[in-house]
Order: structure tokens, then sequence, then C-alpha cells
């Protein structure tokens, strides 16, 4: 299970390491692709194979379920973490995130976030302004 929030910083050959704490559980190869919110996603194989097959089966004659499954899976790639537990960010991934130097790696349960620092700060400050609003909504989802 992913969990926490890590600091850490891309370097001049666009490498980023991994956390230690969750490249157990990544494994050695996984993939990265377009988050919602501006952020990264990374995912473990066996969870994106599951996410993959439902956009894969969404109505193609549905112009939003197009939409998602084009933005997720063509923005998807296959990274392999080298021996230091550090992966490759393709440059349109950088660009779609504003991914600079310094970045945030969260973990979400089964997959993990990769946001730019400043935007995640932004991020997060908002969200804790309203996170009591935001748990009452939830309550209808029986969380």
């Amino acid at each position: 299970m992913f969990i926490g929030e890590f600091s850490h910083t891309i370097d001049s050959k666009k490498r980023l390491a991994i956390p230690s704490k969750f490249r157990k559980e990544l494994g050695s190869r996984a993939i990265i692709t377009r988050g919602i919110d501006n952020c990264l996603v990374v995912y473990p194989l066996k969870e994106w194979e599951i996410l993959a097959k439902k956009l894969g089966s969404l109505p193609s004659s549905q112009i939003d379920a197009r939409r998602f499954a084009r933005i997720m899976l063509a923005g998807a790639m296959d990274v392999k973490l080298d021996n230091l537990g550090r992966i490759l960010i393709p440059d349109y991934l950088k660009e779609y995130a504003s991914l600079k130097k310094n970045v945030v790696i969260i973990g979400l349960f089964n997959r993990l976030e990769i946001w730019d620092e400043k935007k995640w700060q932004e991020y997060k400050k908002k969200t804790e302004s309203v996170v009591g609003d935001i748990a009452e909504r939830l309550k209808e989802l029986g969380v």
C-alpha cells in the first residue's frame, strides 16, 4: 500500500528517485501517465492493467469516454526503475505537470502521484481549508 508524502528532485538527466519505501511494491517496472489536476500518476503494472481494461471497455460512441481514455492511455509510458530506484520522466509528461526540479511524490493506496512542489503546496493548502465540507459530501458515498 502506498501512503505518505515525500520531497525529491528531478536530476539533470530527467530522472526521479522513487522513495525507497515504495520501490518493493512498485517493482522493477511501472506505468506513468497524466493524472487529473495536472500531476502525474505512477501505477504498478498490476494496477495499470486493471485501469487499462476499464478504460478499454468504455463505450467509444461516448465522447467523454473517448477523450478520457485517449488522455490516459496515449499519455502512458512504461518506465523501468534503475539500480538506484530512479525513473526517467518523459519530456511531454514533465511539461504536462509543469514539473521543475523540486517535486513531491505522494502515496495514494494503489498508485503514486508526482506533483511540482509549488503546485502541490498550493493544492494542499486550498484543499485543507475545505476538507470538512469534502468529508461531509463523502458521507453520501459511505466514507
